[in-house]
């Protein structure tokens, strides 16, 4: 089996013959990497316009922070801040992915035009998400995730990481099916970063074929977190800044593409859409036998798989697991 044909499908999306790429907007003010850049409305849609010319085939707006210490917003802080961004990038044809974990938005959201709900939580965080996202019949991404990061509740301890991992999704994954969310639009998402350290998140991707036997279509969401930025240090030196992780974050998404990914979270676009797609005419090469000649499309923008013109995870603190967006 290829890796094209091995990383499926989800129903409600458009088919993509390669690896997605999903951009972040970020509406916040407290992010880790880019906190406060798109806490605009024009901004923010600009930007997730942006994006798209660059090569997003999908573009996540979320608008709470879920680095480690990071102060819930209320819900109707959260709605002022994501509603208006999804309807206007809706409105311009962006196909919009919602970033929440609470119902009430995913249901605006949904409303205003977002295609996607990923929730971080898989539907832990509010008991009321995963029937709203059943009734609307919305692909939906469950995360691996153990409880908030606030205080000292990391809960980053793993014997196998892998396997725990593993285990954890699969329960969850089998809950949100009952619940009633079809197989068909259902993702899931290892949670690099959330409530694990860097050798954790290293082992999550160097074993991503044991999360594809969940028999489900797998998100990587690596950008500039700060696993990359341990890598880049080495043993002894200082991690470069978030903003300085976009070249390791493009070198991931190629692997993760080689591996089988359905989508991967970026916050910088243009160096990832380059590398899925190099990687997809490295797989047609080994399926079809041939070499791609002049004016196929690797790495191009312009090509029939990119859209035509039309960020709230990791925390960057020093210690502990990193767990944000």
């Amino acid at each position: 089996m290829s890796k094209q044909s091995g990383r499926g499908r989800v129903a409600g999306l458009p088919d993509w013959d390669r690896c997605a790429v999903m951009g972040v907007v970020n509406v916040t003010p407290d992010s880790f990497s880019d906190g406060g850049r798109w806490f605009d409305t024009t901004a923010a849609v600009k930007h997730g316009l942006a994006l798209v010319t660059e090569g997003a085939d999908l573009v996540d707006v979320g608008g709470e922070s879920t680095r480690p210490g990071a102060t819930r917003v209320d819900e109707a802080e959260e709605l002022r801040r994501v509603i208006p961004v999804v309807r206007g990038l809706a409105s311009e044809g962006v196909v919009v992915s919602v970033d929440t974990m609470r119902a009430s938005v995913a249901a605006q959201a949904l409303a205003a035009g977002a295609a996607l709900v990923n929730d971080v939580s898989g539907g832990l965080a509010d008991p009321e998400m995963i029937p709203v996202v059943a009734d609307a019949g919305a692909p939906f991404v469950v995360m691996h995730w153990r409880g908030f990061l606030e205080g000292g509740n990391v809960q980053g301890v793993y014997g196998d990481v892998v396997r725990e991992v593993v285990d954890e999704l699969h329960a969850r994954v089998d809950a949100v099916l009952a619940g009633g969310i079809a197989p068909d639009r259902l993702v899931v998402d290892p949670g690099l970063g959330f409530s694990k350290e860097a050798g954790h998140d290293l082992s999550l991707l160097a074993h991503l074929d044991r999360l594809h036997g969940l028999g489900h279509p797998l998100l990587v969401a690596a950008s500039r977190k700060r696993f990359l930025g341990r890598v880049l240090a080495g043993p002894q030196g200082a991690p470069p800044p978030a903003r300085e992780r976009d070249a390791a974050t493009a070198a991931v998404s190629a692997l993760a593409a080689q591996a089988g990914a359905w989508a991967v979270r970026v916050h910088e676009v243009r160096a990832t859409a380059d590398a899925v797609r190099v990687a997809r005419a490295v797989e047609g090469a080994c399926t079809d036998g041939h070499t791609p000649g002049a004016g196929t499309a690797v790495g191009a923008h312009n090509t029939p798989d990119a859209p035509a013109p039309h960020d709230t995870r990791p925390s960057d603190t020093p210690h502990g697991p990193e767990g944000a967006r």
